[in-house]
């Protein structure tokens, strides 16, 4: 399958997300400067540019990642990208998600996993989450979908191992998630 099937251009009345490019760099660096995204992470000095500069680069690099835009304001708030197609096992993973402060809460992060999973889940059946164990914030805001705990694991970053937690998300999970908010 190729790259460009997981670099859609996707919109809602409040998001545009398509395919990051490189001169995307300087508007999502002065989102990923903020500190505070970056708290729970185990990278948590991505807001420095020697940090964020080869997470950038990395993002580039698997063509699978996509910028995020404030339909209201023309603006770049946040990154997602999906990773790890599996086509045998039909499932691919999202993650690398950060969003502008601006844009915590409310109906932003559930406009913009619409987009994602729906389109995901025209071509898998599982979608996974991998999200730090002291990222609570982020695993919060990811139960809101109807995703499943199924794994407790250490994943390296940069040479480190750290604990994660793996979530997993089924097409019928999410339509009952998608229920919950109607």
């Amino acid at each position: 399958m190729e790259t460009t099937l997981w670099q859609p251009t996707l919109e809602n009345e409040l998001v545009l997300i398509r395919p990051l490019q490189r001169s995307d760099y300087e508007g999502l660096y002065q989102v990923a400067s903020d500190p505070l995204i970056w708290e729970q992470h185990p990278v948590y000095s991505r807001h420095n540019r020697e940090e964020y500069d080869p997470f950038f680069e990395e993002s580039l690099e698997t063509g699978m990642s996509l910028v995020i835009i404030d339909k209201g304001t023309n603006k770049i708030f946040g990154s997602t990208r999906y990773y790890d197609y599996d086509e045998n096992n039909a499932s691919v993973k999202i993650g690398g998600t950060f969003l502008d402060r601006a844009h915590w809460g409310g109906s932003y992060n559930f406009a913009i996993k619409e987009l994602v999973l729906d389109y995901a889940f025209q071509f898998v059946d599982k979608i996974i989450f991998e999200i730090a164990e002291q990222n609570i914030r982020s695993q919060i805001g990811t139960s809101r979908f109807g995703v499943v705990e199924k794994e407790h694991f250490m994943k390296e970053i940069k040479g480190k191992k750290y604990p994660y937690i793996t979530y997993e998300l089924t097409p019928q999970l999410w339509a009952n998630a998608k229920l919950m908010r109607a």
